[in-house]
């Protein structure tokens, strides 16, 4: 394009979850509809490395990159939104940088230097955005957190020196923050927001944009109250209102005119927006010809964000179908409690009247009965079903007991001791990204033992999963430690539960399917993480599409 790279700088006040990553997203679309190049970076605040280890109640999902990182959720949406492919570099924590700074200096880095906040960990912090800098007109960098905690000051220094290294017209700062409407009084609140841009220009940084989450729109009045008190142009106040799918942000802030300011302040020009492709996938999210009801079986089913890019994954699979997508969360506890009587439900009741059954990945044995319970309910119903990482091993577990007939079966993760372990801690294990041969134990780090990222799996050709996916070589990404024991292989397979997808050497079990049901599969690997709303992921769509015709003939 002829210039510099540009930067744009998105925080966040008031109070949390008001949308940053979604709005960061958002605006890399409009830039990359203007035909820009764009990338996103998180920088959170957080002491962990990264949040792998994190309870999924207190952070939602782990978003997994093909170069095997584990990322916060919002880089899910940066690639939901975008064209651009995270990795690493793209997900930054206190943790990560103060470790860098630490081994910098056990090293002899700095000379025998003092090592302080300043310059050495902003220094440090601004080296990361460089990082993702190279090859793209502008990297988006969206900060964790709220302005005011104490976590996030390295940060908000660091970008507060950084517009001045690349100078004025090469960096700008985004603020989202919240205005809120008081029914009682019947009117919007701007004073949360002129006290969020207070903190802000405290620490030295004069929001260019403030984009204002709301219930209602705002009147030309309020957006220049707010200006007056932010100092700020009036067009530079952007509603940012709540709307009925995410998919319809890009166009919202399109409307308020926020792409144009945007390029204005970074003195770039671009083509008119092309956005016909987002009021498209709109129209058909919010306009759909049929509906389809899916169970989910899970135990984090109280924080929807543990299951975000399932969740989207499930509605792009019914965008591909012209189909409403409703989700059906059942806490996995509840089915063990139903099988045991324990309650005035049973598994029949809770599980009979959705059209679609998925098992997700998780960790730990809470719930675990509860998930075999629903696989098989789904195999012996005939109900079409989806089994993700822990999922498909739910799916193995319940074949090997109650088709194959051994007793007891288990994974060794829940039970050590188990006579039939048809899920084990594979200590070896050929690891194709660095062409390396693998060890695993059960004492290593929780990261250690990880099968994480892009890895690839062969199909057989006389299979639902190559049906599925057009071709017999696909690559998906993981995050799990436990596989498929290759020892019951044999037995399992001449009982009817076919492995049609493993990789390339054949000894990671990736896909397992049943021979006799109208849609049955079960992946090792997290497909919702590759599914885009322009581009749904062919299993999720297939198993939407399988629904719906479970759910049709239900009903002849």
């Amino acid at each position: 394009m002829g210039f510099k790279t540009k930067f744009i700088f998105v925080t966040g006040g008031v109070l949390s979850s008001l949308g940053k990553g979604l709005a960061s997203a958002a605006i890399g679309a409009l830039l990359e509809s203007r035909g820009l190049t764009v990338t996103l970076q998180k920088l959170d605040p957080y002491i962990n490395v990264d949040p792998g280890t994190m309870n999924p109640f207190q952070h939602g999902e782990v978003f997994v990159t093909d170069d095997g990182a584990e990322t916060d959720l919002d880089l899910g949406h940066y690639e939901r939104f975008t064209s651009a492919k995270m990795g690493c570099n793209n997900n930054f924590t206190s943790g990560k940088i103060y470790y860098s700074v630490i081994m910098k200096e056990r090293r002899g880095d700095y000379l025998g230097g003092t090592v302080q906040v300043i310059p050495h960990i902003t220094d440090e912090i601004k080296r990361c955005i460089r990082l993702v800098a190279k090859d793209v007109d502008v990297v988006i960098v969206e900060i964790g957190g709220t302005i005011g905690d104490i976590e996030s000051l390295p940060f908000l220094e660091a970008i507060r020196q950084f517009r001045s290294d690349v100078g004025k017209q090469n960096a700008i700062y985004i603020h989202l923050t919240l205005v809120p409407y008081i029914k009682t009084a019947g009117e919007v609140k701007t004073k949360p927001t002129q006290h969020s841009v207070k903190e802000l220009r405290s620490i030295g940084i004069q929001p260019d944009i403030l984009l204002c989450r709301t219930e209602k729109e705002l009147t030309k009045e309020i957006k220049a109250k707010i200006a007056l008190f932010c100092n700020l142009d009036v067009d530079a106040v952007i509603t940012a209102k709540d709307v009925e799918t995410v998919y319809e942000v890009p166009l919202f802030f399109h409307r308020e005119g926020l792409d144009e300011k945007i390029v204005e302040l970074l003195n770039i020009w671009t083509r008119a927006p092309k956005l016909k492709h987002w009021e498209e996938l709109v129209k058909k999210v919010k306009n759909p010809e049929d509906e389809v009801t899916i169970g989910i079986v899970g135990k984090y089913i109280d924080l929807r964000e543990s299951y975000k890019s399932l969740n989207e994954a499930l509605v792009h699979g019914g965008v591909a179908n012209n189909a409403r997508v409703i989700l059906r969360y059942i806490d996995s506890e509840d089915l063990e409690k139903a099988e045991r009587g324990y309650t005035g439900k049973d598994v029949e009741g809770m599980l009979m009247s959705v059209d679609g059954i998925l098992v997700p990945g998780g960790f730990g044995s809470r719930g675990i009965e509860g998930k075999i319970n629903a696989v098989r309910f789904a195999r012996e119903n005939r109900i079409p079903f989806l089994g993700i990482c822990l999922g498909m091993q739910m799916a193995v577990i319940e074949f090997a007991r109650n088709v194959a007939h051994l007793e007891g079966a288990h994974s060794t993760e829940f039970d050590e001791n188990t006579k039939f372990p048809v899920i084990y801690l594979m200590k070896e294990w050929y690891d194709y990204k660095s062409g390396e041969v693998q060890r695993r134990e059960v004492c290593s780090q929780k990261g250690g033992t990880m099968r994480l990222g892009s890895y690839p799996c062969s199909l057989k050709t006389d299979s639902l999963a190559f049906r599925v996916y057009g071709k017999s070589q696909i690559a998906e990404r993981h995050r799990h430690r436990y596989e498929f024991n290759n020892k019951y292989r044999k037995i399992l397979e001449e009982k009817g539960l076919k492995m049609t997808g493993t990789s390339p050497d054949g000894e990671l079990v990736e896909i397992v399917e049943l021979k006799d049901h109208p849609w049955f599969l079960g992946c090792q690997f997290h497909p919702e993480f590759k599914s885009r709303p322009m581009d749904p992921h062919p299993l999720f769509r297939a198993f939407i599409r399988a629904a719906l015709e479970n759910r049709k003939q239900a009903s002849v």
